[in-house]
């Protein structure tokens, strides 16, 4: 069943984010009142916050003249038949529905404002799993979306750039998994940036309820443009009483792409929420998957992979609050410099008082391939509990003469050799990705690799 929206596109507005954009926005997904003004408080809000300063420089970013919504003109779907050649092109490059069709319990395809196609498989309907486009999960279940929309999760207060999301979010995931409910084949959607110079605030909710488990898995892509675009989406996932949550996340944004994603989960007592992200494109990712461990027992595992080359700042890490006793957190993460790329890991662990017996173990490590790049690590420790066990560690290291040597002695080229060693440093995050897409983040891997040799 399609519910009708109203197809609108505002004109390009120079000063930036308005109030007519905000209003045009909610009067075409016919939003109810809260949802109106909700928006209209978080962009006043914008208006009155400074930009962070605290992070990489974003004084490239131009806000002026930029189309903050970009309507495909395109009804949702669930058959890819009915789509525009140029839309099933695009998404047929990037795999997707042979991924539907091969591994997959439901798919969702964002093109720039709007999704465009949304399927479920039969038998996780049945079983009383809601997978929507967040736009039409507003209209269908909207006391829902209400309770757990930028409430305690991602509160539109957060930082200035949630404050623009929660003001011109479109489109993006709603999942809710009932009481004991596990979905044994993951969830996908992907998001595809098409227009130049253009933002995308896509927004995913995911509602594990107790005892449930699910497996969501995102893609994000951009072509290559001259001038530079914003994608400042969102992710809540709240995972209730002994539910598991893997969230799985690729994205490969455009160069000019300026990725200022925020990401957080609550976690409720012997919920696990499992992160693992990969990140491989932008010209400049600020990006910290968050885990508030609320409930006794909680547990969070955060992996991610960044690799920064020329022209890129990857500032990236994981951020986990103890809230409850006995809660554990882990966090793995991987970097790879070469062109004169930066990579930042930027990372909190905090130990409230409450959370006697908490656990947490945060190693970084980090390679660099020539003279030209950097890698940086900020972690903050926060500790307010004497009986907790906290670990940290990080390294960093450039690939040896003698390892390429001995590769290059059993036939491989110096390009092969390096592709070999980055290949088997990213490993143990690779290996956490279901096997096609392991393959994929290889292929991409791969491709950054091309040319680091000369």
């Amino acid at each position: 069943m399609l519910i009708p929206m109203t197809h609108y596109n505002p004109p390009i507005v120079p000063s930036g984010p308005s109030e007519e954009i905000v209003r045009h926005i909610s009067v075409s997904k016919n939003e109810p009142e809260w949802m109106l003004e909700l928006r209209l408080n978080a962009l006043a809000l914008w208006n009155k916050t400074t930009m962070p300063t605290w992070g990489p420089d974003l004084s490239g970013l131009d806000l002026t003249g930029m189309t903050y919504f970009v309507d495909p003109n395109v009804p949702e779907t669930d058959d890819w038949k009915a789509l525009p050649k140029e839309i099933t092109d695009t998404f047929e490059k990037l795999g997707i529905p042979k991924a539907e069709r091969d591994y997959l319990g439901g798919v969702g395809a964002q093109f720039d404002s709007g999704i465009v196609y949304h399927r479920i498989q039969e038998s996780l309907a049945q079983k009383g799993v809601i997978f929507e486009n967040m736009d039409i999960a507003l209209q269908k279940y909207p006391e829902m979306v209400k309770e757990h929309f930028m409430t305690k999760c991602v509160p539109m207060t957060d930082h200035k750039f949630t404050m623009l999301h929660a003001a011109l979010w479109s489109g993006g995931t709603f999942i809710y998994v009932p009481k004991g409910v596990s979905v044994e084949l993951p969830l996908q959607a992907y998001f595809r940036m098409n227009k130049m110079r253009s933002a995308q605030f896509e927004h995913t909710l995911i509602i594990a309820d107790e005892g449930a488990e699910i497996t969501y898995i995102e893609g994000c892509s951009a072509p290559q443009y001259i001038e530079s675009s914003l994608h400042a989406g969102c992710v809540e996932i709240w995972v209730k009483k002994n539910a598991h949550v893997k969230y799985i996340s690729v994205e490969n944004w455009s160069k000019n792409t300026y990725n200022l994603n925020t990401k957080k989960s609550l976690v409720f007592e012997r919920g696990m929420i499992e992160w693992v992200n990969g990140n491989m494109g932008s010209r400049v990712t600020m990006l910290y998957p968050t885990s508030v461990l609320l409930g006794i027992g909680a547990r969070s595992e955060s992996l991610g992979i960044v690799m920064a080359s020329d022209g890129q700042v990857q500032d990236t890490g994981s951020k986990a609050i103890h809230v409850a006793p006995d809660t554990v957190s882990v966090i793995r993460s991987k970097s790879v410099s070469k062109g004169g790329g930066v990579s930042n890991y930027r990372g909190l662990v905090r130990i409230l008082p409450s959370a006697t017996g908490a656990s947490s173990v945060v190693s970084c490590d980090a390679l660099i391939l020539d003279d030209m790049s950097v890698s940086n690590t900020y972690p903050s420790v926060k500790n307010e509990n004497a009986l907790a066990d906290i670990s940290h560690e990080a390294r960093v290291g450039r690939i040896g003469e003698q390892e390429v040597f001995y590769l290059k002695s059993r036939g491989y080229t110096e390009e092969e050799a390096l592709r070999l060693i980055v290949g088997g440093f990213m490993e143990p995050i690779i290996k956490a990705l279901p096997l096609e897409y392991a393959v994929e983040l290889n292929k991409l891997i791969e491709l950054e690799m091309e040319g680091s040799v000369g």
